[in-house]
């Protein structure tokens, strides 16, 4: 015979589950295999997950396929970095048709841990609930937070953004940083090739004068909100 939770029981186990989760992180390995546990730190390149079995553990971005922190997605990537092929982790800024990532967002020093978010909302994020990866948030819809927000970061810190549209070519480079007239051709190229397929979009990229992250952002999140 089924058993119906009481009420009053459910929301306390929904509420105890939402603070709970604000504090899980998780290293995913590669599909299907992910180690919970709390990041303690991370740069470009590595990753510490203290796991919950209370030993610190470090992932190399070129061992793993990617790591949720505090709400936020970081994707191992392989870039062209000063004509060597490097491996770093991107930050996730906008995901779907079109992926934009952030480079540089990341970093904190070793033995640091970010301010914990718990405000819930519902989001599609890394599915390790019970049906493994690829789920939609913690295995119920929810995910934690959303966002940067950290105890100690770099002031005036260079942020690279990187888009990608999977299928049609490599992971570029957005020549945001240092902007001149030249450069804003070049961002307006990059996207009005990646948003070729949207004439409300292409007209509005074809009149924009100037591009920062949150418009180029607004483009990718416009274009991906078309998409589904």
């Amino acid at each position: 015979m089924m058993k119906f939770i009481p009420i009053s029981l459910l929301a306390l186990v929904l509420c105890l589950f939402s603070f709970s989760s604000s504090a899980q992180d998780a290293v995913i390995i590669e599909d299907g295999n992910f180690v919970r546990g709390t990041i303690k730190g991370a740069s470009a390149t590595e990753v510490q997950l203290l796991r919950d079995d209370d030993v610190v553990q470090k992932f190399k971005a070129a061992d793993i396929k990617e790591f949720l922190w505090n709400g936020d997605i970081y994707i191992s990537k392989t870039l062209l970095l000063k004509e060597k092929m490097e491996t770093r982790f991107l930050k996730a800024e906008e995901t779907g048709e079109i992926n934009l990532y952030s480079l540089g967002s990341s970093s904190v020093k070793e033995g640091e841990e970010p301010e914990r978010r718990v405000r819930v909302r519902p989001s599609i994020g890394v599915g390790i609930g019970s049906g493994g990866y690829g789920g939609v948030g913690f295995g119920g819809g929810i995910m934690i937070g959303g966002g940067g927000g950290r105890k100690k970061q770099k002031k005036n810190q260079a942020i690279t953004y990187y888009i990608e549209k999977p299928g049609s070519g490599p992971i570029q480079e957005i020549p945001l940083t240092g902007m001149s007239g030249n450069k804003t051709e070049a961002v307006k190229n990059i996207l009005l090739q990646k948003l070729s397929n949207d004439e409300d979009l292409v007209e509005r990229l074809k009149t924009t004068e100037d591009f920062d992250a949150k418009n180029v952002q607004a483009f990718v999140k416009a274009y991906n909100a078309t998409q589904r």
